[in-house]
């Protein structure tokens, strides 16, 4: 029996090693084993806060693993000893992994209790979802400002627009669940948009960072419920994007972080979650290149989705595929 946990154990670990992530980076050098952290975001938003954490922690080297929300979050259940530290975005399944017991608490730490689960999962981002276009698209059209302007806009023009629209597949990626079923808690356009979004053969994606590449390549003209975050940095370098958050209002997401239960370094684990909290804290965009939590007022007013209990509603099996149910029925058209 000792002998089959020994090779069940040795198989786990050399699929964590075989693993295709998306990004993989080794930050400074050091004689002890690195502080691995696994996460959603990409690794030029985390570069300058890594690098900020090892110039005040001498001998220190950080492995940062980026994945997809759903695969992250699978990969940490089956393994949480091989990780120090949990970035994402999808902030119900952090919730969930932190209510299972996947999470070490963090204590003595000044954050705001809003943005906290019982010392175990910390909101470090205030991150709305947009609507992203291509802006030369949009020359002869007028700029929508609301999601009714969307459902008009391609009830209107439905051959400009087909086969020209990008979202989430809320199957395949966890933020775009998230997104999806909060729109879907908050107003009843959320329904009616997503069918007419399918009217237009509406292309499905994993993660934003592929729906901005296709904007700015003018395969799509417009996305729906885009990281703002990410949309934002790409406008900023570039004028082929236009980023709207909707007029009604942002549904807006928090990345969250957590410390393993079973982390290889425990400590510097919780020491590298204390310095990320103050960095948020201060905000100085040369090192921390992610949007700040919002105030307080701002939580409120911006439709923050929250840190509490029924942030896992839709995570319930039968939930889950009852909503998928229904929105493959609206998203899919059949001719």
């Amino acid at each position: 029996m000792r002998y089959l946990v020994f090779l069940v154990a040795i198989l786990m670990s050399s699929l964590v090693a075989a693993q295709n992530w998306e990004d993989r980076q080794v930050f400074g050098t050091s004689d002890m084993p690195p502080l691995r952290i696994l996460s959603s975001t990409d690794t030029s938003f985390f570069a300058p806060i890594i690098e900020d954490f090892i110039a005040t922690s001498p001998n220190t080297s950080v492995e940062y693993l980026v994945a997809g929300t759903v695969g992250l979050d699978q990969l940490f259940r089956a393994r949480p000893d091989q990780f120090d530290i949990v970035i994402s975005s999808a902030m119900d399944l952090q919730l969930k992994l932190a209510n299972d017991g996947f999470s070490s608490a963090v204590v003595n730490v000044d954050h705001p209790e809003w943005a906290q689960w019982h010392n175990r999962l910390f909101a470090v981002t205030s991150e709305p979802a947009a609507i992203v276009l291509n802006r030369q698209a949009f020359n002869d059209l007028l700029v929508p400002s609301s999601r009714q302007d969307l459902i008009q806009l391609m009830r209107d023009h439905p051959k400009r627009f087909q086969g020209r629209v990008g979202t989430y597949d809320v199957r395949q990626s966890g933020l775009g669940y998230l997104f999806a079923t909060q729109d879907a808690r908050a107003t009843e356009t959320y329904w009616r948009l997503t069918e007419v979004m399918g009217r237009v053969g509406a292309k499905l994606y994993c993660c934003s960072g592929q729906m901005i590449d296709d904007l700015r390549s003018g395969d799509l003209v417009m996305a729906y419920n885009v990281l703002g975050s990410y949309a934002q940095a790409e406008a900023e370098a570039s004028d082929d994007l236009m980023v709207i958050l909707p007029s009604e209002f942002p549904t807006t997401m928090m990345r969250t972080t957590l410390v393993s239960v079973a982390a290889p370094d425990p400590q510097r684990a919780k020491s590298f979650v204390r310095h990320l909290l103050k960095l948020q804290a201060v905000g100085d965009p040369r090192i921390f290149p992610l949007p700040p939590l919002a105030g307080s007022q701002d939580y409120q007013t911006q439709r923050t989705i929250g840190l509490d209990p029924a942030l896992m509603t839709y995570l319930d099996k039968m939930k889950r595929e009852a909503f998928i149910r229904e929105w493959e029925d609206a998203i899919v058209q059949v001719d």
